[in-house]
């Protein structure tokens, strides 16, 4: 009898490590072991590994290295990061939120949190049959208070890709203080993601979309903006994402 093979189509819930990441992974375990805020030399060897391993997501953004790239443990701390660490840091310029209703989970859940524990009005722009949001319904909730707008670069369930460089002309036309974020978790690898040409403010990936470990994110803000820590501790990654570097 012959055997049963499996064949796996949920790669946008996970995949497979690949095996020349495993390889890789193997390797700076093996040899780049020491802590990464250490002053020895294994320590600043493995720090400056950590270096270019942000310049090489920074240039897949199409980003130079005067840019940052915070990492964290997946795509759900990033987006906490982004939306309710920046809407604290930020309170003071405006309480309102915009979300589109088909974000994932660690978007709606942490909007949602926002609005019942800290009084922040939310908006939860609709989408139509095709699952895009209704560019009018966008300009018409956009207001003077409207600090953040975060609409994923492509739905992990519809494919649905936003135009985001639209939704900056809109932000930039009612003249509005808010900054876009997107959960590019489904882009990232995938499709060109080009925060600077798209008009995107906060960028958040995570690395087991696209055959990497899971427990590996980042998220990428624009410079001159800044995100209040949800954790605290040590000065790893600013300060923002404090606990010795995966």
């Amino acid at each position: 009898m012959a055997e049963n093979k499996v064949i796996y189509f949920d790669n946008a819930a996970t995949t497979k490590v690949s095996k020349e990441v495993l390889e890789a992974y193997t390797k700076v375990c093996e040899t780049n072991f020491a802590n990464a805020s250490s002053i020895h030399f294994e320590g600043q060897k493995a720090n400056r590994l950590l270096d270019k391993s942000r310049e090489l997501i920074l240039s897949s953004l199409n980003l130079s290295s005067t840019h940052s790239v915070i990492f964290t443990s997946g795509a759900t701390e990033a987006n906490n990061l982004a939306i309710k660490g920046f809407a604290l840091k930020y309170k003071n310029r405006g309480n309102h939120i915009i979300v589109s209703a088909i974000e994932h989970a660690s978007v709606l859940e942490v909007a949602k949190q926002l609005e019942e524990q800290f009084g922040f009005e939310v908006t939860y722009l609709p989408v139509d049959k095709n699952g895009y949001i209704d560019i009018v319904e966008l300009t018409n909730a956009i207001t003077d208070k409207t600090i953040l707008v975060s609409v994923m670069a492509v739905n992990n369930e519809t494919g649905a890709i936003p135009p985001t460089d639209k939704l900056r002309k809109i932000i930039d036309k009612k003249r509005s203080p808010a900054v876009l974020h997107s959960d590019c978790v489904q882009a990232f690898g995938k499709i060109p993601v080009k925060p600077k040409k798209q008009g995107v403010d906060i960028v958040t990936v995570s690395g087991h979309k696209i055959h990497a470990p899971k427990g590996v994110g980042a998220i990428y803000i624009r410079k001159g903006l800044h995100t209040k820590p949800l954790h605290f501790g040590g000065e790893q990654e600013k300060r923002l994402r404090p606990g010795t570097e995966a």
